[in-house]
């Protein structure tokens, strides 16, 4: 199921609410939550369900076991169980056949493993079960005594399918107690509606766009402006659907009582590649950056190790993403830019305008987003040449303006909405005006306008899941 759907808006979350609202007991709402989160994730394949508990209950009995004794040695031992019991179900579906078949292949053998149907979600949700045993293990959150909080924590439906990725530091005390109020709800709503809004009308429609470009698949050849203008609707399309799950899974959170963190920050106004990964998938940074990056010495151990620390985080970001050697690459390419930027090229950036620094980072993320598009990399090698005019290419094609005459309005609104004017604009009127009701009121017409736009496009489209649904 998905939150873009109208199974979900017409039936799924008005029967949550009306049965999750009246109940006055932190027992009613968690049981009711965990019901409807398992629903959820089991809609299309319930058998999937069955890894999740396994792994949830086993990292519950290896926290138990952690706090149960104070011997290092048996802690570790505990510790590496739940590790291995959360990664082990991660390893079979995404990397087994990948990294045995690349082997098999290798050595000139015929077999090949079948590649197993992906369940949806796995890489998020085995993140954030190890972020619970990690977590009780340092002494930095407590244990919970009552599996069923541990499972709500795991399965918790707004942010199970695609993040953002919750530390279970940052919500232990919301499992024992939430209170819901009526700027909740409100905050709640808008924030939902917005993230609709992204998905349908802006993220749905780039990708609408993109299939109609001549992308390097051999069947059409591309011009230098068909290369660009491709992965410029990629590069709108990827941000709105990701940062619009985000919107909602954090929307849907303050309906339910919860505090999620941002995910995404404007990251296409950075001015380097260090800022831009401080605005991007935030989430998944910050749970590198404090469960490898720093248990491996971080930058404490001086510029090689630090160097080799962060080459060694960026692989496993690229990977995490999918069993792929174009992830991997993609992976190894943010790694080298963020070693540039930082013990060589600094001064040099440093001094360089801020215009022009943002148009050499938002040229290396498009650059970074075809690396992540295709998995043929023969296709991608044509679509790079494509982009710096190899190959012999032409400068303009014809399917590219036919593109440019039909969708010009999208990506330039796409764009635009993909900078801060928004909130700049808000912030200014509510400089001038202050608490206005009048204004707030307007606000939240505006959201309703956008939620009834986007159901009424729903109507008409095909399913389009979200793209992090597949990592």
């Amino acid at each position: 199921m998905v939150f873009s759907s109208l199974t979900f808006l017409c039936l799924f979350l008005p029967t949550l609410l009306l049965l999750y609202y009246p109940g006055r007991s932190g027992r009613w709402r968690n049981g009711v939550l965990v019901a409807f989160s398992l629903l959820f994730y089991g809609w299309g394949e319930p058998v999937l369900i069955l890894g999740m508990l396994f792994s949830t209950a086993v990292n519950y009995l290896a926290a138990r076991a952690i706090c149960a004794t104070e011997n290092s040695t048996r802690r570790k031992l505990y510790l590496t169980i739940g590790v291995i019991a959360s990664v082990i179900f991660l390893f079979y579906f995404k990397y087994a056949a990948f990294l045995l078949n690349s082997l098999t292949a290798l050595l000139g053998m015929d077999y090949r493993m079948p590649v197993p149907e992906l369940p949806i979600g796995i890489s998020f949700y085995t993140f954030q079960i190890l972020t619970y045993t990690v977590d009780v293990y340092r002494g930095k959150a407590p244990m919970l005594k009552n599996p069923m909080k541990l499972l709500l924590y795991i399965s918790c439906f707004p942010q199970l399918i695609a993040g953002p990725i919750v530390q279970y530091a940052d919500v232990a005390d919301q499992l024992d107690e939430r209170r819901i109020s009526t700027g909740d709800f409100s905050a709640g709503m808008r924030r939902f509606s917005v993230g609709l809004a992204k998905k349908i009308l802006l993220a749905n429609i780039c990708g609408a766009a993109l299939e109609e470009t001549a992308l390097a698949t051999g069947a059409d050849p591309m011009s230098v402006l068909g290369a660009w203008l491709s992965i410029f609707l990629y590069t709108m399309q990827i941000y709105f659907d990701f940062s619009a799950y985000s919107d909602m899974a954090i929307g849907l959170g303050r309906l339910l009582g919860f505090t999620y963190k941002e995910n995404f920050n404007f990251p296409y106004i950075s001015r380097s590649i260090t800022e831009f990964w401080r605005r991007w998938h935030i989430s998944l940074s910050s749970f590198f950056r404090d469960y490898i990056y720093i248990p491996l010495g971080g930058n404490r151990r001086g510029d090689k190790r630090t160097a080799i620390n962060m080459l060694i985080v960026w692989a496993l970001t690229g990977f995490w993403h999918g069993a792929s050697w174009n992830f991997l690459a993609w992976g190894a390419y943010y790694g080298v830019l963020l070693l540039l930027e930082r013990f060589v090229l600094k001064a040099a950036l440093d001094r360089l305008p801020g215009l022009i620094r943002w148009c050499l980072t938002f040229a290396l993320v498009m650059i970074g987003w075809v690396l992540f598009y295709y998995t043929d990399f023969a296709a991608l090698l044509r679509h790079l040449g494509a982009m710096f005019g190899l190959g012999g290419v032409t400068l303009i094609d014809a399917k590219a303006v036919a593109v440019l005459r039909k969708y010009t309005i999208y990506p330039l609104l796409a764009f635009a909405l993909s900078l801060p004017l928004v909130p700049a604009l808000d912030k200014r009127i509510c400089a001038r005006v202050g608490e206005n009701a009048l204004y707030n009121g307007a606000k939240a017409l505006l959201c309703v306008g956008l939620l009834i736009l986007s159901v009424l496009f729903l109507v008409g489209q095909t399913y389009n899941p979200f793209i992090y649904f597949r990592f």
